[in-house]
């Protein structure tokens, strides 16, 4: 018998490939503007900080990062950024939302080992339409129990959650890549949390802490870390 009655996976860069198209979005974002930024600017920084400000209206995402680079575009610039490459931040969001869903290697047989042994969910913030389209072109979301998309990655919205599906905390474990989002919430409430690090972490999911935190290498650990823990 598992400890567990939940097991949950987040789902960008812990199932499928993301931070790296974001990484190259931004990259693209400096090079664009370089040239219309004042002498000493730090174009890159100036993006993050506005995209900080907006996280409470326009929320996380493609969409979200394409709002706010365009605001930090003519932020940077003064006004004075032309409209071909305002065509070209958002011709570059449009890209990104037409990607195919890359998975992570092994991603889908570890899956496939786990639905027959305990319940799985997964759970992923973001703009809904975009991430609905990712689990339905994925070809796992049938692993799945249970599938949600939510606006933030808190306690009060995993404990809403538990709620919903009647899964108490401490029989309740999250896999993510994110500490900030998939670990430390989750311990706030009593539950389980296990962390599987993507090369490559968005700044403002970075957080300091104090928690002792479980950590995999990869996906193809887990079934046997959970049967360690049974």
């Amino acid at each position: 018998m598992s400890r567990f009655d939940l097991v949950a996976f987040d789902a960008d860069d812990t199932l499928w490939h993301s931070e790296d198209s974001f990484h190259a979005g931004e990259q693209r974002f400096v090079e664009l503007l370089t040239p219309y930024a004042p002498a000493g600017v730090d174009v890159k920084a100036a993006l993050t900080a506005v995209e900080r400000a907006n996280l409470r209206t326009y929320g996380y995402g493609v969409k979200a990062f394409g709002l706010s680079a365009v605001e930090a575009a003519i932020s940077i610039s003064g006004g004075t950024v032309p409209n071909e490459v305002i065509g070209a931040i958002l011709a570059g969001v449009r890209a990104q939302l037409s990607e195919p869903v890359r998975l992570l290697p092994h991603v889908a047989e570890v899956l496939a080992a786990l639905s027959g042994t305990v319940p799985l969910a997964l759970i992923t913030k973001g703009d809904l339409i975009h991430q609905t389209h990712k689990i339905e072109t994925s070809g796992i979301a049938h692993h799945f129990a249970h599938v949600e998309v939510v606006l933030e990655k808190d306690p009060p919205t995993y404990a809403r959650l538990l709620s919903e599906v009647g899964v108490a905390p401490d029989r309740f474990l999250m896999i993510g890549n994110s500490v900030r989002s998939d670990v430390l919430p989750v311990l706030a409430l009593g539950g389980t949390a296990v962390h599987i690090p993507y090369p490559l972490l968005w700044e403002l999911e970075h957080v300091d802490h104090d928690e002792h935190v479980v950590e995999l290498a990869s996906i193809t650990q887990v079934p046997g870390w959970l049967s360690a823990t049974t």
